[in-house]
Parts: C-alpha cells; structure tokens; sequence
C-alpha cells in the first residue's frame, strides 16, 4: 500500500459561512487518514494483512498516527518518519446538504521518493497486491510498479497522476486495475464522464494501456467494472448519506481485500460497492468495515 498517511479532521457544520461569518462545529472527529492510510485500514479490518508505505512527518502528530495504525494491526514499519517535515493534514468540513469541503495541507517533503520505494522493496516485492494511490510522485510510482511487476505483485492504480504522457503510459501498462472517479477520467482521457456510455468509451481508452480491469464512479448513476470481454454497472445502494469522501477508498480496500480472499471480480465488485455505500454513511474517510455487514448488500448485486 503506497500512499498518503495523514491527519484527517473532520467538521460537521449547519452551513459553511460566508466570508467573515461563523459557524457552529456540530461534529468534530480526529483520525487517521490519507488514501494510504484509509485503504490500510480497510484491508486490515476485513482481514488481509496491510503494510503501509508512505511519510509522515518526524513530529508528535505523525507519532500519533503510526500508533494508531499499529492498533488497526497495520504494518508501518515502511512508513518514514521525515526529519523536520510536518505531517500533512486534511480537513473535511461537511454541511447540513452533505456537501463537503477539503482542506489540505499536504508538504512536499512528506510524499514518496524513490528512496522511500527503495526501502520498501523487499515488501512490495513480496505482496500479492500493491495498491499505489497516483497523487504521490510519478517517480516513485513508477519505480514501485517495476519493482512490484519484475515480482510478478499484481498492481492496482487509483486516481489520477501528474507527469509526462510517456510516464503516465508506462505506469498504467503495469496495472492489472485502475480506479477513477469521475474528474480523475477526464483528467486521464480528456472526455468528459456526464453518463454511463462516456464512461464506458473512457474505460475503454485506458484499457488501451493494458490492465484487465478498470472501475470509474459515475455520479448519479454507480460504479462501472469494464474488462475486454464486458461491463457492469453496479448501481448506488439507497443509504442515508453523511459524507462521500471516503466511499472510493472502501470501494478499492474492499475490491482487493475480496480478491485476496478468493472471490472472483464480479463477487469482489459487489463487496465493493457495498463498502463504498457503507463508508457514505459515516463522517470522514475513516472506514468501519466487517464481511458480515457487507453480505446482505453484496448478495443482493450479485446473487
């Protein structure tokens, strides 16, 4: 698991003020978070052991966290602890509407180099799965898809990265899975996703890469798996919403979490999107996940 380890607070507000205005926190939760951290934990709760790489900064914040982790049965004994950096720090204000806010703070000293993926080859090299979160450095991903590929580690991509399109190719030719909502899609494809059919021919180009499988979120609608030899959409489940903004992360903890258990892809899928309903219903990226509140959801997708 290569990716962010963060600080997340969490505020639950009436309505966001206007400038010079206030407003009342109805809610407030301090937790672990960063996609790293979050997809961590998913796969730690739903039983398939985790290893966490990734920064944080050499501070009593950053110590708080790897504690933290370590009582989610997380390994962190890949995550650097960077002298003289400031450990990042999300804030997720979220409103009566359920519409939310982030702010991020998020140096540059505590994303991945490739020094970092060097020091975590021995544990990439060994995993089943390497799950790579793309807001981090492209160099480093770059060299922790080799690493995992030279190893025969299946890879699975999320989000979308900054750098050269020639970069950007060589990264997605090493994925067996690329994850994306809908403005990382068109940030990867250039196309616009307002339905289901421009996903689909969104999907299509990245399957020109060369994974076998991608998965985009399209709003209103649910999450597409599209593969070679088809696709399916599987619909929102009807929850009551508190907070989106960790529903892709329990989607694609729970996807490979799945997998490693043995379920087969439209299975795994199913899982997935139950996750990712389940973690919409709660404040803050920080998921609560068991198979067995998952099951009922999972069986009624795919049956």
């Amino acid at each position: 698991m290569l990716g962010q380890v963060a600080r997340d607070l969490v505020l639950r507000v009436d309505d966001v003020p206007d400038p010079y205005g206030n407003a009342t926190v109805r809610t407030r939760r301090e937790m672990l978070g960063g996609k790293g951290g979050n997809q961590a934990v998913a796969l730690a709760q739903l039983g398939v052991p985790a290893s966490l790489v990734g920064v944080v900064g050499n501070d009593s914040v950053g110590a708080r966290l790897l504690e933290q982790a370590r009582t989610d049965r997380v390994d962190v004994s890949h995550v650097i602890s960077r002298e003289g950096a400031q450990t990042a720090l999300i804030v997720d204000i979220v409103d009566d509407t359920r519409r939310w806010r982030y702010l991020e703070h998020i140096p540059t000293d505590v994303r991945l180099a490739e020094s970092d993926v060097l020091a975590a080859s021995t544990v990439i090299k060994r995993a089943g799965w390497v799950l790579c979160q793309l807001q981090q450095p492209l160099d480093a991903i770059l060299l922790a898809t080799r690493l995992a590929r030279d190893a025969g580690t299946r890879v699975i991509l999320d989000g979308a990265p900054s750098g050269s399109a020639d970069d950007i190719a060589e990264v997605f030719s090493r994925a067996h899975v690329i994850r994306a909502n809908e403005h990382e899609a068109e940030l990867l494809t250039g196309q616009p996703i307002t339905d289901v059919t421009t996903a689909a021919d969104a999907a299509y180009q990245l399957l020109d890469y060369g994974p076998t499988l991608v998965v985009l979120a399209v709003s209103g609608a649910g999450n597409l798996f599209v593969s070679r030899t088809g696709r399916q959409l599987f619909p929102l489940l009807d929850v009551d919403v508190a907070d989106t903004t960790g529903a892709g992360d329990a989607l694609i903890g729970t996807f490979t979490a799945a997998l490693a258990h043995g379920e087969g892809t439209r299975r795994a899928a199913a899982f997935a999107v139950a996750a990712a309903a389940n973690s919409a219903s709660r404040l803050g990226g920080r998921p609560v996940l068991r198979w067995r509140d998952l099951a009922a959801d999972a069986e009624r997708l795919a049956p």
